[in-house]
């Protein structure tokens, strides 16, 4: 993908468990030139053992959590990145978006058989794949006033990338001025 304009790009990979938000993450920020952060590795410890015993977390446990991706991203903001978070509601997505206004999210959606099988076959995440369904509850998809855009994960992986890459590239292209093209 190459930018037409000079802003670095800030990029939530969202979506439930078991979508592929690291793995798709990681490569996108690869493609796009700037770094990776998996939105997990901000969690403070208390959450990350909630979540490893079974235990879906609350909202109160969410918003310190949403505020580090919020910041963390807006530390990014000259050089990019990509962050790979959850933000299953609207209102998570606005807290990141409050610290990173910029920030775009791509929400990667797919059956639930396939999530299901890929969060049964994985064995070093602490999150286990009884969450899958308090994680469906939860999940608010992008609406038409949400800047995003939501990409198909039931392909082989090189295909969700391609796919996102495109769309991302279509999305900044019908957003850029004509003094930026």
């Amino acid at each position: 993908m190459t930018r037409r304009n000079s802003t670095p790009p800030l990029l939530i990979v969202m979506g439930v468990c078991g979508c592929g938000k690291s793995t798709v993450g990681s490569r996108l920020a690869q493609q796009l030139g700037v770094g990776f952060i998996d939105g997990d590795d901000l969690h403070p410890p208390s959450n990350v053992a909630k979540m490893a015993s079974g235990t879906p977390l609350t909202d109160l446990d969410r918003w310190p959590w949403l505020r580090e991706v919020g910041r963390t991203l807006r530390e990014h903001t000259s050089t990019g990145l990509v962050v790979a978070c959850s933000a299953l509601r609207r209102s998570y997505r606005d807290a990141i978006r409050m610290h990173a206004p910029g920030a775009m999210f791509l929400h990667l959606h797919g059956d639930r058989d396939v999530i299901e099988s890929r969060m049964d076959a994985r064995r070093s995440h602490f999150m286990p794949s009884s969450l899958l369904t308090s994680q469906l509850d939860t999940l608010e998809s992008l609406d038409k006033h949400e800047p995003g855009i939501t990409i198909d994960i039931n392909a082989p992986l090189n295909v969700v990338v391609h796919h996102a890459l495109h769309a991302l590239s279509e999305r900044e292209r019908s957003t850029c001025t004509p003094a930026q093209q």
